[in-house]
C-alpha cells in the first residue's frame, strides 16, 4: 500500500496521546509548551488522557513514561522540555533507554525547520522520536523542546501530519 493509502486508511483515527511536561519551573497554569501542544493536538481531533508534569531528573521523566505507556489506550506520548544542551537537560537520556525503535528522521527535519526559523541555533535541539512498548502495542514518543514556538514547529509540521499514519501502522497486525 503506498503511502497516501495509508494515510487515507488511517485519517479517521483518534489518537489517544499523553503530554508530559519536563521541567524545573512548569506547572498546571504555567505551563505554556504543554498547554500549546495538548490544544494543538485536541483540535486535530485527537485525545489528551492525561497530563503529567515532572521535574528535570531522569527517574522522574522514565517513571512518567513508563506510567503513560502502561495505561491502556494510550497510542503516543509527547513530551516537552529537556532536550536542550543545558545541564539539566535530560530528557533524551531518560527517554532513549525506553525507546525500542528510533525514528531519527523526525530529529533530522525538526533541526533542518528549526534552522529555517531560528538559523545556527536549530543545531542545538536534541528532539528524539520513537516507538516504544505500551500496554496496547507500540506506542509513538516524541521528546520536544519546552519552547512554545518549537512545540508549536513540531506538532503543527510534524507530528499532527503524520501521527494518525504512525500510529496506525503500529497498530497493524498487533
Amino acid at each position: 500500500m503506498a503511502v497516501e493509502e495509508h494515510r487515507r486508511h488511517a485519517q479517521q483515527r483518534v489518537v489517544h496521546c499523553v503530554v508530559i511536561t519536563v521541567s524545573d519551573t512548569r506547572r498546571p497554569g504555567s505551563d505554556e509548551g504543554g498547554d500549546l501542544m495538548a490544544r494543538l493536538l485536541e483540535e486535530a481531533g485527537h485525545r489528551v488522557v492525561a497530563r503529567h508534569w515532572v521535574r528535570d531528573e531522569i527517574h522522574a521523566i522514565r517513571g512518567a513514561l513508563r506510567e503513560s505507556l502502561d495505561r491502556p489506550g494510550v497510542d503516543a506520548v509527547l513530551l516537552t522540555g529537556g532536550t536542550g544542551i543545558a545541564p539539566r537537560d535530560v530528557t533524551p537520556e531518560a527517554v532513549r533507554p525506553l525507546l525500542d525503535r528510533e525514528l531519527p528522521g523526525f530529529a533530522e527535519i525538526f533541526r533542518m525547520l528549526s534552522y529555517h526559523e531560528v538559523g545556527p541555533a536549530g543545531m542545538l535541539s536534541r528532539a528524539l522520536a520513537g516507538t516504544a512498548a505500551g500496554a496496547g502495542g507500540a506506542c509513538f514518543v516524541a521528546c520536544l523542546p519546552g519552547s512554545p514556538n518549537g512545540v508549536r514547529l513540531a506538532v503543527e509540521r510534524l507530528i499532527l501530519p503524520e501521527i494518525r499514519h504512525i500510529v496506525d501502522q503500529l497498530r497493524r497486525g498487533a
